[in-house]
This record gives C-alpha cells, sequence and structure tokens, in this order.
C-alpha cells in the first residue's frame, strides 16, 4: 500500500501522486475531463523527458567554457562608459544565479524534470554571471578591486519570487527568458558597431559573448515555452490567468536589489537594448503567438467577460477564456512535442520500456481547423 507523506510544501500538492494512487483515465475524453492529479501525471512525465532531451542536446551543442571559450586578451580596452556599464549591469543580473535557482526550487522539488532542470538551468546562468565579469576585467572599465566590492555589495541582498507558486513562476520565466535574450542580441549589435551607443570599431570578443549567451537564454527560453504550452493544454483556464498576471506586473529580475539599477536601466533604454515599446513587439507579442494566444487585449478582454458555466457533466468552465486561445494548435504543440521526445527516447531505447504517452482532446481540433476552400 503506498503512504502518502506529510508534505512541507503544498504548491504541488494535488499534482504527484503515483500512478497506482490513480484510477485508469479515459483515454478518449477531452484532457480538461481528467481528474487534475492525472493531468498533473501527464504533465510530470512529459517534462521528465524533455529534460533528458534537453540536457543532451546541451551537451552536444552548447558545451563552452566561460574562461577559455573567448580569446579575452584580444578585448578591446577603450569602450565608453555607456558600454562598460551595460557589461556591469548584465553582471549585476546574472550574480543572481543562486537566489533564482534555489527559490525556484523551494516551488517546484516536487516535480523530477522540472527540479534537475533548474540545477542544470542554474549551472548555465552562473556560467553567464561569469563570462560577464570577465568581459567587465579584460575590458579594463573596472579594476579587480571594484568588481569584488560590487560582488559585495550585490550579494548584500536576495532575490525572492515575484510569486509563490510554480505555474506563475513557470510562465514568468518565459516571458524572462525571452527578454534576457532580446538584450544580449541588441548588445551584441552594439558590440559589432552598429546603434547608438557603439564605440568605434567593432568588437569580435564581446560580440562573440553576446551571441554565446543569447543561444543559452533561447535555449532556456525554448525549454520554458514546451512547459507552458503544456500546461496550457491541460490546465487552459489557469494558465491563461496567470500568463495575464506576468504581463500585467512583468518585471526584470533583481531590479529592486542591484544598488545602481537606476543608473543601469537609463543606460540600457538610451542604449535600445530593453524598454517599454521593445517589450511589447519583441517579448510579448511573439511569446503570446507561441502560446496560440491572440493577443494581450483578447486577453484582458476574455478574462473581463469571462463568464463560468457548467459544461455536460458538470465541470464549470470559463467561457470567454476559451475564444482567447487557439485550442486546436495548442493541442498539436503538445503533439509536436510528444513526437520529438518519443524520437529522442526511441533513439535511446527507453521507449521499448516506457512508452510515452500522448492524451489526445477529441473535442479541440474542429474547432481550430479552418474550413476547405474548393
Amino acid at each position: 500500500m503506498t503512504v502518502i507523506p506529510t508534505l512541507s510544501n503544498g504548491s504541488l500538492r494535488d499534482a504527484l501522486l503515483p500512478p497506482d494512487m490513480l484510477p485508469d483515465a479515459p483515454r478518449d475524453c477531452p484532457v480538461t475531463l481528467l481528474s487534475s492529479e492525472e493531468r498533473h501525471r501527464l504533465i510530470e512525465r512529459a517534462f521528465s523527458a524533455l529534460y533528458r532531451w534537453y540536457v543532451d542536446r546541451s551537451q552536444r551543442l552548447r558545451n563552452w567554457n566561460p574562461d577559455t571559450s573567448f580569446a579575452w586578451r584580444d578585448m578591446r580596452t577603450d569602450h565608453t562608459e555607456d558600454v562598460v556599464q551595460l557589461i556591469e549591469g548584465y553582471f549585476a543580473v546574472e550574480q543572481y544565479a543562486p537566489d533564482y535557482t534555489s527559490e525556484i526550487l523551494r516551488v517546484v522539488r516536487r516535480s523530477n524534470g522540472r527540479s534537475n532542470f533548474q540545477l542544470r538551468w542554474g549551472a548555465e546562468e552562473e556560467r553567464h554571471g561569469d563570462t560577464w565579469e570577465n568581459a567587465l576585467l579584460f575590458s579594463r572599465g573596472r579594476t579587480p578591486a571594484q568588481i569584488e566590492h560590487y560582488k559585495w555589495q550585490l550579494r548584500v541582498n536576495n532575490w525572492t519570487l515575484p510569486w509563490d507558486d510554480a505555474l506563475h513562476m513557470l510562465v514568468y520565466t518565459v516571458f524572462q527568458e525571452r527578454a534576457t535574450q532580446v538584450n544580449y542580441l541588441k548588445f551584441a549589435e552594439i558590440a559589432r558597431g552598429e546603434g547608438v551607443l557603439a564605440s568605434g570599431a567593432p568588437d569580435p570578443v564581446l560580440a562573440r559573448a553576446c551571441t554565446t549567451l543569447a543561444v543559452d537564454e533561447a535555449a532556456h527560453y525554448a525549454f520554458f515555452l514546451e512547459g507552458a504550452r503544456l500546461f496550457l493544454y491541460y490546465f487552459p483556464e489557469e494558465t491563461l490567468g496567470a500568463i495575464h498576471d506576468v504581463i500585467t506586473h512583468f518585471a526584470m529580475p533583481a531590479q529592486d536589489i542591484i544598488p545602481n539599477w537606476q543608473v543601469v536601466s537609463e543606460t540600457i533604454y538610451r542604449a535600445g537594448t530593453y524598454g517599454p515599446r521593445i517589450f511589447q513587439r519583441d517579448v510579448i507579442a511573439p511569446v503570446l503567438e507561441n502560446l496560440t494566444v491572440a493577443g494581450r487585449k483578447a486577453l484582458d478582454n476574455g478574462l473581463k467577460h469571462a463568464r463560468a458555466i457548467p459544461d455536460p457533466n458538470g465541470n464549470m468552465r470559463l467561457t470567454a477564456l476559451w475564444d482567447t486561445f487557439d485550442a486546436g494548435e495548442a493541442e498539436r504543440n503538445v503533439l509536436r512535442l510528444h513526437d520529438k521526445i518519443t524520437d529522442f527516447e526511441s533513439s535511446m531505447g527507453r521507449a521499448e520500456i516506457d512508452p510515452f504517452p500522448f492524451q489526445p482532446n477529441p473535442e479541440w481540433p474542429a474547432k481550430a481547423t479552418p474550413p476547405t476552400v474548393e
């Protein structure tokens, strides 16, 4: 007999029951009619598999070192103070990688896939901090003593979660990783001699560092996006609500505890690497498109006019929200993830022993499939 231990953290209390504690789930009903426990079990299986797929790809394609993968001795030493300030600002944000990792682990620790990925993510984010420290040091923009003092200032305070639940933090990291990627790509343009803050000749070392970090951020964004798609498929109403909350209250991490953030933010804004317009155009719009959400206005209206009515089985559903996203495409996104994971697990033999299930949703494809034009 399975004994459920006393839980010290209830954030995933109903999420992760062992299979022998669950009734056999029907495979021909909409996913929203499955029990919450069964849906969470399917999500957990997907996260665990996605994590292993991610590790394989990361080790093969992005196995670089912040000290030895860049020709730091060749970095320019005549950058303007604005460029140095950008380097210092991004260094500051990445210094809180231990906090980001430990705080998020606190709310996802019962999930094998998400907690293991968070450890991997933390290690990759930590090397970003080391990369920016090397850039700051070899630019000669700050002395070693100044860098050490700044690190001490940064470590006085610790970062805490903007939301204390796993779903909101998953959605937050989708937008945050995309925003960070955009920052680094635009800074790479400056390092190549483009943009209003470009200072003289290009700096290939700095440009390569920026683009390398941006590739990491793109990989992180892709992982969290797949996770958000899973939740949108299995828990659409809760996920759409979390997306709305995050967009409404979004801020890049650690702004309130970085001692010179006012100077950093002004430099970032003048440089054109980030700002409200960029956030709307290059972060919100593509993220919502990737999540099949019609747009911020449609999401606002859907939540404003949401009305709970019972479905044929007596379950309450918020009607207006179902018009804010493409349910059929949401299913196809999860199906594509299923096929990717199945291919990977087949290649290493796991699929023969523990096949990865997919729960179709018979109600959805017909809603999203456009009529055939004769």
